[in-house]
């Protein structure tokens, strides 16, 4: 062995101890910070999801209380397909995607042929901030902006239309 070999053994050991801190700081960055991707997983190519019961669910605006007729995505395979293959959604109809907890969420556009409105709704009620007019099978995300509770698709250009707006809240026994 020569004198340099303990000086080279302890670089190396360096470099390994370095790559492992790189490794778990990556690992904690994806556990501290996880954002759900709606829409994610990939389907058979124009296979739309049977459409759900609808069940009600109201938004007080300034104007009034708008009611609406929504199918719930609860399941993770029913987020992921959403409103994917779908030709129509009626003016007030939609899906509200329950994610069951505050999270960073992030939705795209994917296999979906129509123009949507997002509505991210906060564990309270209140609308964070509306996405409108969504481009159709556009694979760009569209974060929440903030972590929300679900996530309320409707027709593109339904919110102005209908008056609803951030900070309106969303009223609906389907969040408990």
């Amino acid at each position: 062995m020569t004198a340099s070999s303990p000086r080279k053994s302890a670089v190396r050991l360096r470099a390994l101890h370095l790559h492992g801190l790189m490794a778990a700081g990556l690992a904690l960055i994806c556990a501290l910070a996880p954002v759900h991707l709606a829409h994610a997983q990939a389907i058979p190519q124009g296979t739309a999801q049977p459409q759900a019961p609808l069940e009600a669910l109201e938004i007080a605006t300034k104007g009034g209380v708008v009611v609406l007729e929504v199918e719930v995505a609860r399941s993770e395979a029913q987020r992921s397909t959403g409103l994917m293959f779908r030709k129509e959604l009626p003016e007030r109809q939609g899906m509200l995607f329950d994610f069951h907890s505050d999270q960073p969420v992030a939705m795209w556009m994917k296999n979906t042929f129509i123009p949507l409105d997002m509505l991210f709704i906060r564990a309270n009620g209140t609308i964070a901030r509306i996405e409108t007019m969504t481009t159709p099978f556009s694979e760009r995300t569209i974060s929440s902006g903030e972590p929300v509770r679900a996530v309320l698709e409707l027709a593109g250009g339904a919110t102005r239309r209908l008056g609803i707006a951030p900070g309106d809240r969303v009223s609906t026994n389907l969040l408990k």
